[in-house]
């Protein structure tokens, strides 16, 4: 009779967080990047008017429609997630117009931030770009709206195991090397809940094969992470996050007035030490 083994527990890695208010810092950023810190929240980082712009742009837009990759939600933009290289930039090149129209004639943002740290990391000697291959480039951003109705509006996951599955023609996998950022906007969120749950655990690629994980890295099971501490970010309408994703994260549930949980969302890493790349 053969018995089964057990899964390892989940170590415990440390988590560093920075909350504070006002405008957000290229240094912090950079610090996220290199993996100094594990999360940065800026409140009240841009504007209610801009918010609330954004939200109806998104509302109105003609390239909304629903996930159909299993993971509940509707968008606008294009996600690399279980994706190749070429539907991926494909998808990208698709919905250009629908991420542009987001903004219509507002400051975008995402692209401000990027204008930024563009140019201090070019001061260190590092280029920062959109990913690209043959069949075209990175949209600046995505918007989407997490729509799970269970205890998660977006269920724990890591971001590491869907880049390291990119695909060979892909630039991506070598950022899973260093760290793999995520980077949220949040125009618009509910009255209770829809916070960004960070747990103390960074899957390794044993960590994610003992789930059955190796591929998407979604879900990890409360079961496996109900000894883990985690930290909450209590998000608003206006704020900014910057999470090492591969950390466990993933969306506490909404409820409240009824508005939407909105995020502009995009991907940032080192794959080089003299290029950083973002993508959706």
């Amino acid at each position: 009779m053969v018995t089964a083994q057990a899964s390892p527990a989940p170590a415990i890695s440390p988590v560093a967080i920075i909350e504070r208010t006002g405008s957000i810092s290229t240094r912090e950023i950079i610090s996220i990047l290199k993996g100094e810190i594990t999360g940065l929240h800026i409140k009240r980082a841009f504007s209610p008017e801009l918010a609330g712009e954004i939200t109806t742009n998104f509302n109105r837009n003609s390239g909304l429609r629903a996930r159909k990759d299993g993971v509940p939600g509707q968008f606008v933009g294009a996600s690399h997630y279980r994706r190749n290289s070429a539907a991926y930039f494909s998808e990208c090149q698709s919905s250009r117009s629908f991420v542009e129209a987001l903004f219509a004639d507002l400051v975008d943002p995402v692209r401000a931030l990027f204008d930024v740290l563009k140019r201090e990391l070019s001061k260190q000697g590092v280029e920062l770009r959109p990913a690209r291959t043959e069949h075209g480039e990175a949209n600046i951003c995505r918007a989407i709206c997490w729509s799970g109705t269970g205890m998660y509006s977006l269920e724990p996951h890591d971001d590491v195991a869907q880049v390291l599955c990119a695909g060979e023609d892909s630039e991506l996998p070598a950022v899973a090397n260093n760290t793999v950022v995520a980077l949220n906007f949040y125009p618009s969120m509910p009255e209770e809940g829809g916070g960004l749950r960070i747990w103390s655990h960074k899957p390794t690629e044993v960590d994610r094969k003992s789930q059955g994980l190796e591929i998407a890295g979604y879900p990890y099971s409360t079961a496996y992470l109900e000894p883990v501490p985690y930290h909450d970010l209590e998000l608003k309408a206006g704020d900014i996050a910057l999470i090492d994703g591969g950390f466990v994260h993933g969306v506490t549930r909404q409820s409240g007035n009824g508005k939407p949980r909105l995020l502009l969302n995009c991907f940032l890493g080192f794959a080089r030490a003299d290029l950083v790349l973002w993508w959706t």
